[in-house]
């Protein structure tokens, strides 16, 4: 695609996104699209939770219309209006959860059948190791994972939107260095539907992406990491798109941990999750944002530091990434979810510590 093209298509992803979201606000509200405040969510008002079809609608037009669409990117398109119209339902009527994971299946087992698996695992000691059939339901799983982690960390305006948008632009510039053009592009479609929407859902919020959203931006991150960071023979490789996709993988991975340990059943939704903690120690709403986003392209320049350095460099960075990790998670009570209990006053921020 030349620069020409590329420039277009992204001012049309924008475009669609931005100008579409007025009308895609008044169609929520008509549909009963609502987000209703509770006990668990950070809101206080009910507010249209529907915005997710813009940026599905910009992305689905300019991939469609715009780029020459492969096997792969064709499964993505239609994978992505399955999860996108079940998680729009869910956002209308309030699905069960296994009707929603069930759609979740379909979409995945549809960017499988089009050739989006993890073909193969590298080994450090004798290169690549085909996996076979092992590699679709390791792919398959992946991708309900990715789509389920982002759906968990929508939880403040603009969350999911700025860090899905972290990670696609991040996943452009590594498959772009690896010269896969076509997640390149896929990426930086996506990016520029997200820009489009961001302005309408940046706190304060005028509306959420919701499920079809959140679900679709996993769907679509999880398939473009299958798609071009996991095919290099390098052993590094396979921990790109983990790294990438850091924030929603390890918020997830932490409420997993901190639901056993307080013998609480796993799929039950709690107020321990990272943007939770962050506010729980006088982070405001914006800058609890802010600073994920902070992590989230701490993580991408990582991911792309990675990309250029050797096994033994590499192995070291993950190591030190991964023990930052776990020092802050234990830090701000991510493993526990125990509640502050003493404050500390800085100026006028109030800081929360744990005993």
């Amino acid at each position: 695609m030349s620069i020409y093209r590329l420039a277009f298509a992204l001012l049309a992803a924008f475009g669609i996104a931005y100008f579409s979201m007025p009308y895609v606000i008044k169609l929520a509200h008509r549909l009963g699209a609502i987000d209703q405040p509770d006990k668990r969510k950070v809101h206080n008002g009910t507010m249209p939770r529907l915005g997710g079809l813009a940026i599905f609608s910009a992305f689905i037009i300019v991939m469609v219309i715009g780029v020459q669409v492969s096997p792969e990117l064709l499964g993505i398109i239609i994978g992505g209006c399955v999860i996108f119209l079940v998680g729009m339902l869910d956002d209308i009527y309030q699905l069960p959860p296994w009707v929603k994971l069930i759609g979740q299946g379909i979409a995945a087992s549809i960017a499988i059948s089009s050739g989006v698996v993890v073909s193969f695992v590298t080994n450090p000691f004798d290169g690549p190791l085909d996996l076979g059939y092992l590699g679709i339901p390791l792919t398959f799983i992946w991708i309900i994972g990715i789509s389920n982690a982002i759906n968990l960390i929508d939880g403040l305006d603009g969350l999911a939107a700025g860090v899905s948008g972290i990670a696609a632009a991040t996943m452009g510039i590594v498959a772009y260095s690896q010269g896969q053009e076509s997640v390149f592009i896929v990426a930086l479609v996506l990016v520029a539907a997200i820009f489009g929407f961001l302005p309408y859902n940046f706190h304060p919020a005028r509306t959420f992406m919701g499920d079809g959203g959140s679900n679709f931006l996993g769907f679509t991150l999880g398939c473009m990491a299958v798609m071009g960071l996991t095919k290099s023979t390098a052993v590094i490789s396979l921990f790109v798109p983990i790294v990438i996709l850091g924030i929603p993988i390890f918020d997830t991975f932490f409420a997993i941990i901190r639901r056993i340990y307080n013998k609480a059943p796993i799929l039950m939704p709690d107020k321990s999750h990272l943007h939770h903690r962050l506010m729980a120690i006088g982070c405001s709403h914006q800058r609890s944002v802010l600073i994920i986003y902070g992590i989230s392209g701490f993580f991408g320049l990582t991911a792309i530091f990675l990309n250029y350095v050797n096994q033994p460099k590499a192995t070291l960075v993950l190591a030190l990434l991964l023990l930052l990790i776990v020092l802050g998670a234990e830090k701000i009570g991510m493993r526990t979810g125990e509640k502050p209990k003493e404050m500390v006053k800085t100026g006028k921020t109030t800081l929360t510590l744990h005993q």
